[in-house]
């Protein structure tokens, strides 16, 4: 099959590769990666008909703009509300298109969301590590971050034309507060500060990357001077520094650390969590283990079920336009 390249006009900042990630290899010391919004990443996928576990390229705030060299390709872009502009053409971001020889593509910040997806209906090349294409930020191992210059290349490049248009949003994500499992070292924290953490507001800091989400709010308090040994951290923790200021750790999240930590955000809030903007409010409210437990099975089989839905596809135009019944009657002169 042929191929489609794309040379990369502009990239903003934290413009990355992406796979699925590496939690495997966490027990080496190696971080996890993989996508902010992991439900986003699969639904451009899902939209195109592509196996799992390919790869696709994560756009944040700064946007990305391509221009197709050479081949044709359709393309999905999901996540957010970004501004997608393509053959002089303008739209959302949770759509399907494809892109010809000659056309450029750019992909900005809209609305709302911090990051969106493009996938292609191809393998996007790029460099591996650890048998993994997903980009560490900090440090580039993996896919890497794009520059302005670079050529990406899709090998087996295939047009759908049946899969064009726009691709359903989920509508079952818990919308309100982030829930969250007190501990591991909540009982060291006073209770003035617990009570912040789950009756008070918080604001997203502009201290906020793939690694992680500082929090401007209330100070959460120590009873005292508090020493742990360095432990396992998982996304989702939110760990305490010693000012009081919390931070919730993310994709690209160190391994282990011995900040204590005072709750853990549940899995299937940390997507909706990372779509936040610098300067937006997050209220926390406490769950049980079990209940987060409950949630995440909850969300496993709503999520399974949004995906085969969207990874039907709906025919070409001229196929859809048969479906339809266009004529309701006729007039003779």
């Amino acid at each position: 099959m042929a191929s489609a390249r794309f040379s990369v006009s502009f990239a903003g900042p934290l413009v990355t590769f992406q796979d699925a990630g590496r939690p495997g290899n966490m027990r080496y010391g190696v971080a996890a990666s993989g996508p902010m919004d992991r439900l986003a990443f699969g639904a451009a996928h899902a939209a195109l008909g592509n196996k799992s576990g390919g790869s696709a390229i994560e756009i944040s705030l700064g946007g990305l703009m391509l221009q197709c060299t050479e081949g044709t390709v359709t393309v999905a872009i999901t996540g957010g509300d970004f501004v997608v502009e393509h053959a002089g053409q303008k739209t959302i971001s949770w759509t399907t298109l494809t892109v010809r020889k000659g056309e450029k593509l750019a992909i900005r910040a809209g609305k709302a969301g911090s990051w969106a997806y493009l996938a292609f209906a191809g393998d996007l090349a790029s460099e591996t590590w650890l048998g993994s294409q997903a980009t560490h930020a900090s440090s580039g191992f993996g896919g890497g971050v794009l520059q302005s210059g670079q050529a990406l290349v899709v090998a087996d490049a295939a047009v759908r034309e049946e899969r064009e248009g726009e691709i359903a949003q989920p509508e079952f994500a818990s919308d309100g507060a982030m829930r969250v499992v007190l501990g591991p070292q909540d009982q060291y924290f006073t209770a003035t500060a617990m009570e912040h953490l789950l009756n008070e507001q918080f604001t997203v800091s502009d201290a906020y990357d793939r690694m992680g989400m500082r929090l401007n709010g209330p100070v959460l308090e120590m009873q005292s001077a508090l020493s742990i040994p360095s432990e396992p951290i998982i996304r989702g923790s939110i760990q305490v520094s010693g000012d009081g200021v919390p931070t919730v750790l993310l994709a690209d999240h160190q391994t282990t650390g011995g900040y204590p930590k005072i709750a853990t955000v549940i899995s299937c809030d940390t997507d909706r969590l990372t779509q936040l903007r610098v300067g937006q409010k997050i209220r926390f409210t406490s769950v049980s283990s079990q209940q987060a437990v409950d949630a995440a099975r909850d969300d496993a089989q709503q999520k399974a079920k949004y995906l085969d839905q969207i990874s039907i596809a709906r025919g070409t135009l001229a196929q859809r336009l048969m479906r339809e019944n266009l004529i309701h009657g006729w007039a003779d002169d």
